[in-house]
């Protein structure tokens, strides 16, 4: 059994870790006896390495419009994701932590949609920050689409090689007469299967067209495949709000780690990667 340092030691001359053969044993001890845990066990062992081997997403990289404002997982071994994306229309800011509390913390200028991110931190167990401002003088569509696409963005950062996880998540959500069923996975592959009957146009302010296009724009910049169905409801509160209460416990599913998997990723080719 090998035995790491502590920091100092191996630069010391007078330590007898510091002859030249122990380094590139630790090295290998460092990638094969931690590399088949989460990072967020093994981060200590990986965080000096070289970030381009690893694919570490740096600061000043982009997606989609939205700038990446933070490493990777695999630079940090945290599973979190923070993105700021801005345009003419909009300025939206993301900070996701996968391994959150269930902290909601989101002011968008649209309180149906505060509401509804507060339903993803809640019962994803998520810890959701969000700001946006936004040209809603017209209407809420390019902030709603906007602040989907950032959070998409965020959770594709946040995923990493997304090595040990379900990758799968399915769950039904009642809300009095309402009845939501979400199947998801986290396959790197984009698309939306949306079956939900909505009574009517509006919830207070917010045009219910615009669930869609939520989930969409969503879908498009994480890479996931989404599948929602309503079974029951005739409230139109009530069917969205189930819908974002089952879409995050589908996805807290499918991103809690698979203690069988040994950190491996969850797919016979070895790769999940956005397409």
């Amino acid at each position: 059994m090998e035995v790491s340092a502590p920091p100092g030691v191996l630069s010391s001359p007078s330590s007898p870790f510091s002859s030249p053969p122990l380094k590139p044993r630790l090295l290998a001890f460092a990638n094969s006896r931690w590399a088949h845990l989460p990072r967020k066990h093994h981060h200590l062992k990986l965080q000096h390495m070289d970030s381009h081997s690893h694919g570490i997403i740096t600061p000043s990289a982009s997606y989609n419009g939205s700038t990446l404002t933070t490493d990777s997982p695999t630079g940090s071994g945290k599973r979190i994701g923070e993105v700021k994306r801005e345009t003419k229309e909009t300025n939206v800011s993301v900070k996701i932590n996968l391994d959150g509390t269930g902290i909601a913390d989101s002011s968008t200028g649209i309180p149906f949609l505060d509401h509804m991110l507060d339903q993803l931190a809640s019962h994803g167990l998520l810890d959701v920050h969000v700001r946006a401002t936004g040209d809603i003088h017209i209407d809420d569509h390019h902030t709603n689409e906007d602040v989907a696409l950032a959070i998409g963005t965020a959770l594709l950062q946040a995923l990493g090689d997304r090595k040990g996880i379900n990758r799968f998540g399915d769950f039904s959500a009642p809300l009095d007469e309402a009845w939501i069923h979400v199947s998801l996975d986290l396959s790197g592959r984009p698309h939306l299967g949306y079956d939900l009957q909505i009574p009517t146009e509006r919830v207070g302010t917010y045009d219910t067209q615009l669930v869609e296009h939520f989930f969409q724009s969503l879908v498009n910049t994480s890479g996931m495949t989404l599948h929602i169905r309503q079974l029951a409801g005739r409230n139109s509160h009530h069917i969205i709000e189930a819908t974002f209460k089952a879409f995050a416990r589908a996805l807290r599913q499918a991103l809690e780690y698979d203690p069988r998997r040994l950190g491996s990723i969850p797919s016979s080719k070895g790769v999940l990667s956005r397409s």
